[in-house]
């Protein structure tokens, strides 16, 4: 058998592509596709099972990194190696049969954020174990959520009778799923009506994935310091990224803190996008 090094070219000339409704159907025959090689069909069951979870309006499970390994044609081999006894002709047709579906599994997998992002309106992963966590941090003092969406981290910490206000301005509704499939009561504000309404009530503002390049999160920062509240803000994104403008990455202050480290170990890196939690003042 020949080994074909096709994947790394592959990735290279064919980004992530919009998914069709049948993105679902095609990770199912992708696991019963790869039925014998676990490492795979791990990463498939467990983008599977979070769509399970979410379909029953519930948070998803952590994710292990849905990127395919280096060195995944190598492992893939040796498997059909060990099945296959030397020189038998079923065991190069197996070969040629996985080696050419691979490069469809591996775009797959990593198209779940934009299945996530158009079936859910799910921009930051967010799972139960997160919002546990998130809500242990909080200890019971009350918090805002700005920018949330369809809610999950509300929902999260509902589940967790933590003490929160979930506000989102839904003016997304017309262009995403985003505001559509609310799984969390949701009070219609944009981020600073939403402050200024609740910011003598709450000791935490937790802000999510705001949008790359619109500068509302930065006029929230910025409203926050001219009141001199002490609120707290706490950001879920990516630094310098995906997510939030450049002028709130200039004029964020990062607060060192352990319990937002230790959140951090709760919230996967799934994809090449490296969301954090920060707590900013």
């Amino acid at each position: 058998m020949k080994r074909k090094k096709l994947l790394k070219n592959f990735q290279k000339n064919h980004p992530p592509v919009k998914k069709t409704p049948d993105y679902i159907q095609r990770l199912q025959t992708d696991r019963k596709a790869f039925d014998h090689y676990p490492e795979v069909k791990f990463l498939l069951n467990h983008a599977l099972m979070a769509d399970q979870l979410l379909q029953a309006g519930r948070l998803p499970q952590d994710l292990p990194n849905l990127t395919l390994p280096d060195d995944i044609q190598d492992r893939l081999y040796q498997r059909v190696n060990d099945r296959y006894a030397l020189g038998d002709p079923a065991g190069d047709r197996e070969w040629d049969r996985i080696s050419n579906l691979l490069p469809q599994v591996d775009k797959d997998l990593r198209s779940f954020r934009d299945y996530l992002e158009e079936h859910y309106g799910m921009w930051a992963y967010i799972s139960s174990s997160f919002t546990q966590q998130l809500a242990q941090y909080l200890d019971g003092k009350p918090a805002l959520e700005v920018m949330a969406g369809n809610g999950y981290i509300t929902k999260g910490l509902l589940d967790q009778k933590a003490n929160v206000i979930g506000t989102d301005s839904l003016e997304w509704q017309s262009e995403n799923e985003t505001g559509k499939h609310q799984v969390a009561p949701i009070e219609k504000l944009n981020a600073l009506e939403a402050y200024e309404k609740y910011k003598d009530q709450v000791d935490y503002i937790i802000m999510s994935w705001s949008p790359d390049g619109v500068p509302v999160d930065d006029e929230l920062l910025a409203a926050i310091r001219r009141d001199g509240h002490q609120v707290q803000l706490i950001v879920i994104g990516e630094k310098d990224g995906a997510t939030n403008s450049p002028a709130f990455w200039e004029h964020a202050e990062l607060v060192n803190d352990h319990g937002i480290e230790q959140l951090n170990q709760y919230l996967p890196h799934f994809d090449l996008i490296n969301d954090r939690v920060y707590l900013v003042k």
